[in-house]
């Protein structure tokens, strides 16, 4: 029997921590804990044991790690220490003798590095990397898989689509800090967004914080998924305690807690980091009377990038229409038809950059050339309109080929655009929306062409609804489109789209999205007559529409729209736009681009001409005091107030980096005034995270520190010798499990030993202010720019 004929039927109980209790049973700093799969099996029997016994129903493998790129160092091979985890998980649940169903869940947890533009992990790579895992567990006779302690969206598409493939049940759960957000930037909105379109069998939080402080985000998560939550919190918050890591949050407070889940409608309650066999046992006491609530259905439709998701609003919902721009089509664009030709991308990215300062949610991505490789293209050019913008994209092609590549290295969930009533097209796209993921464009057209009548567009449409629901694909993620042909060539085109847009909505209940461009095909003042329909469209329900920008017809048209019919909050975006008309000036566009705002943006090859450019006229530390440093602090300040995202601050840093390297050789070697500067990071002995660590590291470089790098896992007579060896002033240590913050807490003790007289900064999931000045750490940093304040301020005196 399936787990997944459990689900829903009654609170199911996972198991808690792992790692804290192999280290009470001798596991050592630095030793990977799957070792212990073929060197200890009866320690992880007995972890697994005891909470089968104390009411788990379901216990994660000890392979939380057992990934290619995060076991190489160990002496085992992947597949032996996976099977080896499998066997001893279900040998644990015979001993346990329960007369209720017991599953095992191979534990899938992250690969530790970042993915490409952030890192150096290509998402093909990841994608390999999870596959080994998620093959090995199932051969081995895992029940079902479980994906959890995410931080990055990207990655946990990689591992969804990895674990999709042994056709095993999925689970997955993120790692949120405390605002909600994952590393990446994306909340509860996106990751509904993009499991819920994955498919995946259950989906929540787990780690990051306790119950009290996750409570907030589980309602957010309850309110928009229709699969089932799960909630697997710490025991509380951190704090050091007799050389240890402990938490504030006793068992019986714990239980209570996750109770309040449950009776929210919460499924599966578990444990994290903390957590032991007893805070289980409570658990099971607090929740067994309690009724199950089954997920409902939403019907919201959103799609969403890493970090923004986007509500597009349909019969059942309302809201507010969504603006999606068009620019980046060749269609009609010679500028743009001759970059793709010649390979050059950097007319999209910028063109993406400036339609989001214009107002658009959505950008269209189309490279349809006869003369160039679509699916190639395509591909590339969502890459790269993802590193300079947060904005999620419509994937525009024809050709399968192209969207299937599109879709699958799309970091979050994308609007297709299209799938039309023909039988070839049903069958080409639908599956690709299956295994992928998004919401897509239904054009009301099919074999025989498009119908000249509203109730011969809304037949088509119906169809196209009806076989979607047969590949799984809800009726929430399709947008009709009731084609605007021109007016030119059919005087009654107009009334034709507006009585489609009505009926689809009344009888389909789906949302309604036009192109307005060829209303007015092969007419003067075609801006004019574009905003005119846009306003009758809004008037008749219209959920969305693909426009320019930089039209000021059409912008006036939308702002009055949203003005009129109660969706601009106290008029903001009305007056802000139209108060002081005259005085206002026009969006820029892609060629008024700054050295600054390229900065900004993450326009890396931009931000390297236009330092060249400077060049010409002005001194190099002019351009890097009055361009590249306000961009930083900037971005900086955005980040920390939280309109910005890890994402966003990383592509800047890596403009600024192109932009410096073209100054530097203007300047000479910068060594010398960079050494002045001198600052030693370390991953702590026993963890070999680090994320966190090489995200410092950047932004630290480009406000000019001289960066000591001593890698992960390093020892504490280690980072004393290079904070000697380099006069450093200050020294940074990241640590991100509960097992080696003692370490963390050995290291800075060795560093007051040594009489080195320099400032010491922690940073990681498992820290917080208290934690850090328990152990004697001068500063806890809760992200990459508060290392950055906390090192101006030290070299400040």
């Amino acid at each position: 029997m399936s787990i997944l004929d459990h689900l829903g039927k009654r609170v199911l109980i996972l198991d808690g921590a792992t790692g804290t209790l192999l280290q009470k049973r001798g596991l050592l700093p630095g030793k990977h804990p799957e070792d212990w799969n073929v060197e200890r099996p009866e320690d992880i029997r007995a972890v697994h044991q005891a909470y089968f016994e104390a009411g788990s129903d379901v216990v994660l493998t000890n392979t939380f790690g057992a990934n290619p790129v995060k076991l190489s160092g160990s002496r085992y091979a992947l597949e032996r220490v996976v099977s080896a985890a499998v066997e001893h998980a279900k040998e644990a649940a015979v001993r346990a003798k329960a007369s209720r169903p017991l599953f095992v869940a191979l534990d899938v947890g992250p690969t530790g590095k970042l993915l490409r533009p952030l890192g150096d992990l290509g998402f093909d790579e990841a994608v390999a990397a999870f596959s080994a895992l998620c093959t090995a567990g199932a051969k081995a006779g895992a029940d079902l898989i479980f994906i959890e302690t995410m931080g990055d969206l990207y990655e946990l598409k990689a591992a969804v689509l990895a674990a999709k493939e042994t056709g095993l049940p999925v689970f997955a759960t993120v790692a949120p800090d405390s605002s909600g957000r994952l590393l990446t930037g994306g909340d509860a909105a996106c990751v509904v967004a993009l499991l819920s379109s994955l498919r995946v069998d259950a989906l929540g939080f787990n780690c990051g914080m306790g119950p009290a402080q996750m409570r907030p985000f589980v309602s957010d998560l309850l309110g928009l998924s229709d699969v089932p939550v799960i909630v697997k919190p710490n025991a509380g918050l951190p704090k050091a305690q007799n050389g240890e890591t402990a938490y504030d949050v006793g068992v019986s407070d714990f239980a209570l807690e996750l109770a309040g889940f449950a009776r929210q409608g919460a499924l599966l309650l578990g444990g994290c980091c903390g957590t032991t066999s007893e805070h289980i046992r409570a658990l099971w006491e607090a929740v067994r009377g309690i009724p199950p609530k089954p997920a409902e259905k939403k019907q919201h439709t959103l799609v969403c990038s890493y970090d923004r998701a986007v509500f597009i609003p349909n019969p059942h919902t309302g809201g507010a229409p969504v603006f999606i721009g068009e620019r980046i089509n060749p269609t009609g664009k010679p500028r743009l038809k001759a970059a793709l030709q010649d390979g050059d991308y950097g007319l999209l990215m910028t063109e993406a950059v400036a339609q989001q300062e214009q107002g658009a949610k959505i950008l269209d991505v189309n490279v349809g050339l006869p003369v160039i490789d679509e699916p190639a293209a395509l591909q590339k050019a969502v890459e790269l309109i993802q590193s300079v913008t947060d904005l999620p994209l419509q994937l525009d092609s024809a050709n399968p080929e192209a969207l299937e590549r599109a879709m699958r290295v799309y970091n979050g969930k994308p609007l297709v655009n299209s799938v039309s009533g023909k039988q070839s097209s049903m069958r080409a796209v639908f599956p690709l929306i299956q295994k992928y993921g998004g919401a897509v464009i239904a054009l009301t057209l099919d074999e025989d062409g498009i119908p000249g009548t509203p109730e011969g567009r809304l037949a088509i449409a119906r169809k196209i609804v009806q076989t979607a629901e047969r590949y799984g694909i809800h009726r929430r993620d399709i947008l009709v489109d009731p084609l605007a042909l021109a007016v030119s060539a059919d005087p009654s085109a107009a009334k034709v789209a507006l009585a489609t847009i009505e009926l689809v909505q009344r009888e389909l209940g789906v949302g309604t999205v036009i192109g307005l461009s060829n209303i007015s095909f092969g007419l003067p003042a075609r801006d004019v007559l574009n905003g005119a329909f846009l306003s009758a469209a809004l008037s008749q329900g219209l959920s969305a529409f693909i426009a320019n920008p930089s039209s000021e017809a059409v912008q006036r048209a939308y702002c009055a729209h949203m003005a009129l019919f109660d969706l601009d909050a106290s008029f903001e975006q009305f007056i802000a736009r139209f108060a002081n008309t005259k005085a206002q000036a026009p969006p820029a566009a892609a060629r008024d681009l700054t050295l600054q705002k390229a900065v900004e943006r993450g326009l890396a090859e931009d931000a390297a001409r236009l330092a060249a450019e400077l060049l010409q006229a002005r001194q190099p530390m002019d351009i890097i005091d009055g361009e590249l440093i306000p961009a930083l602090n900037a971005v900086g300040k955005g980040f920390e107030s939280g309109a910005l995202f890890l994402p966003q601050l990383l592509m800047s840093a890596g403009a600024a980096k192109a932009a410096f390297e073209v100054l530097r050789a203007a300047i000479g070697d910068a060594s010398e005034k960079s050494a002045k500067k001198p600052v030693v990071l370390a991953t702590v002995k026993g963890d070999i995270h680090d994320i966190g660590k090489n995200i410092v590291k950047a932004l630290l470089q480009n406000y000019g520190f001289f960066v000591v790098d001593l890698g992960k896992d390093v020892p504490p007579e280690d980072v004393v010798k290079a904070a000697r060896e380099h006069n450093a002033r200050l020294v940074g240590l990241s640590a991100l499990m509960t097992t080696t913050v003692p370490a963390m807490e050995e290291t800075i003790k060795m560093i007051r030993a040594a009489g080195i007289p320099c400032r010491v900064v922690v940073g990681g999931a498992v820290l917080n202010g208290d934690c850090a000045r328990a152990i004697g750490a001068d500063c806890y940093a809760k992200d990459a720019m508060a290392t950055v304040r906390f090192a101006q301020e030290v070299f400040a005196k």
